[in-house]
């Protein structure tokens, strides 16, 4: 099940990616319910996914944190 809660998240982030207020939100909701370890595999996912996206690139400051 945890698995899906990281694929979930995912899904979400996506959808919500048009809004930079709407994705920090999601992304600080989904650290904490994810698993230490699927965070360690989100942040990689984020860096790949933001890469292209400079407006989420202030999001990423959350994940640092």
């Amino acid at each position: 099940m945890a698995r899906a809660m990281y694929e979930y998240t995912k899904t979400i982030l996506k959808k919500v990616s048009f809004n930079s207020e709407l994705f920090c939100k999601e992304l600080e909701k989904a650290l904490t319910r994810l698993l230490p370890h699927e965070i360690n595999e989100l942040k990689i996912w984020l860096r790949e996914f933001t890469a292209t996206r400079p407006e989420l690139y202030a999001c990423m400051a959350i994940v640092k944190r």
